[in-house]
């Protein structure tokens, strides 16, 4: 059996579980062959695998590297290198959502946009490059087929048919909110770039930024207002040497 369709099987065996399919590879656990045909009869789904010539150089370097991809839409956009991962807070102010749509909507137009299709600055993120005829990517903490949150299900399709969603996880599996941190290793693999438009100190944007750090990308944040009950973790950011985004020009510029 190739070496993909066995990263399948256990991907599907175990929920996409990334322990337990690498000890499964590992060990050199069998296969069931009929389990196997069951799961290729039943899931009609694309995927991509590590040993697959599709995958990104990108991925493969960093801590627990996906062995498997599940897509939907244009697999090629994932080898884009000039990417923008932009990252929020999901209780977004009206100040974080006009400065995420005003920053996408002077990019380059052959820069994809990448984020997670969470309420709040991913949505608004996806929504802005799509408005403004930019590619996007949606990276799930959830089954390939399961859009979460449901009041994301129209941006979901949209993306599905102009853009690339993709995930580690097989069809119908729920979100976890375990699933979520891991997944934004990915978001902060695939962006050149991270942009923080909004966030709180503790939240899974600070996660994608410590992963983004790791990686030796460029953190990019939005300034807020200062003031003894205005926090802001883009200040914190910036003062720690994160640079300082005042228009879409700034990122552009970056890019070249």
């Amino acid at each position: 059996m190739e070496g993909r369709n066995v990263i399948f099987y256990f991907a599907i065996k175990y929920n996409g579980d990334w322990d337990k399919i690498y000890e499964a590879i590992a060990t050199r656990e069998l296969v069931d062959k009929d389990l196997y045909k069951k799961y290729k009869e039943s899931i009609n789904e694309n995927f991509i695998t590590i040993i697959d010539k599709e995958y990104p150089e990108m991925l493969k370097p960093i801590y627990k590297a996906p062995l498997i991809l599940f897509y939907r839409g244009d697999i090629s956009l994932i080898k884009e290198s000039r990417t923008l991962s932009v990252v929020g807070s999901r209780k977004n102010t009206q100040y974080g959502k006009t400065s995420t749509e005003l920053l996408i909507s002077g990019l380059n137009k052959d820069i994809v946009v990448v984020s997670g299709l969470a309420k709040g600055i991913d949505a608004i993120a996806h929504n802005a490059a799509l408005n403004n005829s930019l590619k996007t990517i949606a990276v799930l903490g959830s089954g390939i087929n399961v859009c979460y949150p449901m009041e994301n299900f129209e941006l979901f399709k949209k993306i599905e048919k102009e853009g690339l969603i993709i995930s580690e996880y097989p069809p119908n599996i729920e979100p976890n909110k375990e699933n979520f941190p891991f997944r934004n290793r990915i978001i902060a693999a695939l962006g050149k770039i991270i942009l923080v438009t909004e966030a709180k100190e503790r939240s899974g944007t600070s996660i994608t930024v410590s992963f983004g750090l790791t990686f030796n990308k460029s953190i990019y944040a939005v300034p807020e207002r200062i003031g003894a009950n205005n926090y802001s973790f883009c200040n914190d950011l910036i003062r720690d040497g994160a640079f300082l985004v005042r228009n879409s020009q700034d990122l552009n510029e970056e890019f070249k």
